[in-house]
């Protein structure tokens, strides 16, 4: 199975981004996949502390139920199904039969704070 690449930024111009992958995927060039988000909050607020620790969990692990998953980050069943809604709506997960996996081998967190101009 090919090893997949992850990579998150915040793009406050998401749109641009999106006609650049567009323009990418016309020419047939690798773009890899990429996750944007518009603002740190956004990030902040989809990405939390407990979503990064169930990632963690299961990168690398095959296909696990819920019900393993939460066993073994020893959280709530209902609370740990309702992140890994939001991480396979975010696309960081995909259900199989028998549960979820995180099909991504590697992670990359991309973004840049400046100075105010």
């Amino acid at each position: 199975m090919k090893k997949r690449t992850l990579t998150i930024r915040l793009m406050p111009d998401w749109k641009s981004g999106f006609r650049a992958a567009a323009r990418k995927a016309q020419a047939k060039s690798c773009q890899g996949e990429e996750l944007a988000f518009e603002t740190p909050a956004v990030f902040f607020g989809k990405l939390t502390e407990r979503r990064w620790e169930l990632i963690r969990m299961l990168q690398g692990k095959g296909v696990l139920s819920i019900r393993e998953l939460a066993r073994r980050v020893e959280r709530d069943v209902k609370r740990v199904h309702e992140d890994v809604s939001v991480l396979t709506e975010l696309g960081l997960f995909e259900r199989e039969e028998g549960g979820v996996v995180c099909p991504f081998a590697r992670i990359h967190v991309d973004f840049e704070l400046a100075a105010a101009a």
